[in-house]
């Protein structure tokens, strides 16, 4: 479970040459970033990022043995353990936060998994967000070519759009629409230069203990709205979201959301998410659920997942509205709604009445 007392780590992703260290540079010289480290993970034989970010040497650390989802995530934890050891003998100033910036070519999958996992990383640091910057003149073009970026934009919690000044209007609007495809969940920020808010890029509070009311309105309205949709489920695929045909194992990605209207068995969901991992997880690239758990009718429960992965569920203090309905939104790679809705009526107990979903 996580703690007040952990440090939030903010994972800095986005496919080669989207603007990644130019957002950093601009962050790190932000007051409300005073207390802040950055780990740059870097790709090739000669690293030369680190030397790009203005900041000083005790607030950086360097990655650069491979790609962060690879054999990198070994030093990530040696990393992050050494921090703390490192601040807590003197040797460095005492740190509130992490910025991990990835590799553009990494899955920032592994990365989340690491954090969620390694008990000396459990221990010390929790997840607070995953921020992903996207090429305004280059994005649609990434999208097609590359999975990579296209999980890097489905596992984000917040999106930088970059460039902006140099991509024409109708180009930012069918990005736009693309990346609403991959992942409708997402807040959207148009950048220029590197300039954005920190308030825009930190504190995302989707893995914060003391979940925040705002953010539980805003999953609550975006589910409504998904289940409300004439579409139904949000896909990336085709020519619509720029991919072609010998790419489709990316465009499998897709997003969609559940509303179920009767409350659920704290043990039934446990199985459920136990199940779901073990069939389905590789291809479960995101999960957000507020659940209403028979248990405790007064307050909801926020879970998360990445893949095979479960954040421990957090109670809040209580409803943030008078709608006490559960809301599921899932991010996933190639399963069909009708496999995750059968198994929440088979290991969960859910009746099919209680499933809201749009027409076909």
């Amino acid at each position: 479970m996580a703690t007040a007392d952990q440090i939030p780590v903010t994972v800095l992703t986005g496919f080669l040459g989207s603007g990644k260290t130019t957002v950093l540079n601009h962050l790190l010289r932000q007051p409300e970033l005073g207390g802040v480290v950055a780990i740059i993970n870097e790709f090739g034989e000669v690293a030369l990022d680190h030397l790009l970010v203005e900041s000083s040497e005790d607030r950086l650390a360097l990655l650069d043995n491979g790609c962060i989802c690879c054999s990198v995530r070994e030093d990530l934890i040696e990393t992050l353990a050494d921090l703390a050891s490192r601040c807590a003998d003197g040797t460095i100033p005492p740190f509130h936060r992490v910025l991990v910036e990835t590799t553009g070519l990494a899955d920032p999958v592994p990365v989340l998994h690491t954090l969620m996992t390694a008990p000396d990383v459990l221990s010390r640091y929790r997840i607070d967000g995953v921020v992903a910057t996207v090429d305004a003149v280059n994005g649609a073009h990434t999208l097609a070519a590359h999975g990579e970026a296209v999980r890097q934009i489905a596992v984000a919690d917040r999106l930088l759009v970059t460039k902006i000044d140099l991509a024409a209007e109708d180009a930012l609007a069918r990005l736009d629409a693309q990346l609403v495809a991959i992942n409708p969940v997402a807040t959207r920020t148009k950048v220029q230069n590197g300039i954005v808010d920190p308030a825009k890029v930190l504190d995302a509070g989707l893995f914060d203990p003391a979940a925040r009311s705002a953010d539980v309105v805003r999953w609550f309205d975006l589910a409504s709205q998904a289940a409300n949709s004439p579409h139904g489920d949000h896909h990336c695929e085709g020519e619509a979201c720029g991919h072609h045909s010998h790419h489709a194992h990316d465009a499998g990605v897709s997003s969609y959301s559940l509303v179920i209207d009767e409350p659920i068995q704290r043990e039934a969901l446990a199985r459920w998410l136990d199940y779901v991992a073990a069939l389905r997880g590789e291809d479960l690239l995101r999960f957000k659920a507020i659940v209403h758990v028979a248990e405790q009718p007064d307050a909801p429960i926020v879970v998360h997942g990445v893949q095979h992965v479960f954040h421990p569920p957090i109670t809040l203090a209580g409803w943030p509205s008078a709608d006490r309905r559960s809301r599921l939104v899932f991010i996933v790679r190639g399963i069909p709604r009708r496999i995750i809705e059968n198994t929440l009526c088979k290991f969960a107990a859910v009746s099919r009445a209680a499933i809201q979903r749009s027409a076909a």
